[in-house]
């Protein structure tokens, strides 16, 4: 059976100059970057977030997805390691909290040169040039936009039976609320600090605990609910160009008939290859989300879609 394990590769600029963080492993004495396996029930960026503050003593959030590193441990056993990069903030690094375990010796921070003489496994070498690869296009810095759609909620037919009903009231199920509050650690793997949603009660209350956990103002948008944009799909697309143009790392919770006007409006920003994972975003189930990494607005220019994910809870 496979081992699924998770990590980033950390880095961070000083004084012009690219480091990245390798840590030293005392029981394998070897080189690599931080990562670790896959808890019973546990999402792929909660496992790289978590792994990452357990060896390195860091909190950070996820940057651009990486390469998928496939090898097989001493056993036999295959094992499968998701990689994102990370870049730690001036205010991170003076939080860390670091200290030697029997696991983790000492965490170096490096250039890419020194890196790379250090890294023990030539498959850590390969996540770097990706890496490398991203940072010469300068498109390392980024901020998540992620499109969620809301949890599972009371079929129509049940709420309306036939009669004039608010759908926009139409509740969430129990396993619709049990699933926003499984979405709390998913989104706060990449940490958006705005929370954007239609008003209708089923996206709110999607929302409601992870902006409850981190202390965000909601902010309703009429244009992102199904009423919204079957009336003005124009008006849907204007709402999603402001928060493409404003910049900071946001989530929208929306629903499926408006799931095309918002990744039609998106791939704007978007290669040829990732405007196909957008499409791909058409078809979100409840709770499912993607996640798309835009770069920031640092050189002036229009922002791009550097990498593309999707996930969801059960």
């Amino acid at each position: 059976m496979t081992i699924y394990a998770a990590g980033a590769i950390l880095w961070r600029e000083e004084k012009g100059k690219l480091l990245v963080a390798l840590i030293h492993r005392n029981r394998h004495n070897d080189w690599s970057w931080p990562k670790g396996k896959v808890d019973p029930g546990e999402l792929l960026p909660v496992t790289a977030v978590r792994e990452i503050a357990e060896e390195t003593g860091l909190k950070i959030k996820l940057g651009p997805r990486l390469k998928i590193v496939n090898y097989k441990i001493p056993s036999g056993t295959p094992k499968e390691v998701h990689y994102w990069a990370a870049r730690v903030t001036p205010a991170a690094l003076a939080k860390s909290k670091f200290k030697p375990s029997e696991e983790v010796e000492s965490v170096e921070w490096r250039t890419p040169e020194e890196a790379r003489k250090l890294l023990t496994y030539e498959f850590d070498s390969e996540v770097l040039d990706e890496l490398l690869a991203i940072y010469k296009r300068g498109q390392l810095r980024t901020k998540p936009l992620i499109v969620l759609r809301h949890a599972k909620a009371t079929p129509r037919t049940d709420w309306m039976n036939g009669e004039a009903i608010d759908d926009g009231k139409r509740p969430l199920l129990p396993e619709g609320y049990a699933q926003a509050k499984q979405l709390v650690k998913l989104l706060g793997a990449f940490a958006p600090k705005r929370v954007i949603t239609s008003p209708w009660s089923r996206c709110l209350n999607t929302v409601l605990p992870y902006a409850k956990k981190r202390k965000l103002k909601i902010i309703e948008r009429s244009q992102l609910s199904e009423l919204g944009n079957k009336k003005g799909p124009k008006r849907t697309k204007n709402v999603i160009n402001d928060i493409i143009e404003y910049g900071r790392a946001s989530v929208i919770c929306s629903h499926r008939p408006a799931l095309p006007t918002i990744f039609e409006t998106l791939a704007k920003h978007a290669s040829a290859a990732h405007r196909d994972q957008l499409q791909e975003g058409t078809t979100l189930k409840p709770a499912e989300m993607i996640v798309i990494h835009l770069t920031t607005k640092d050189d002036g220019e229009n922002r791009k879609i550097v990498s593309v994910e999707r996930y969801g809870v059960i």
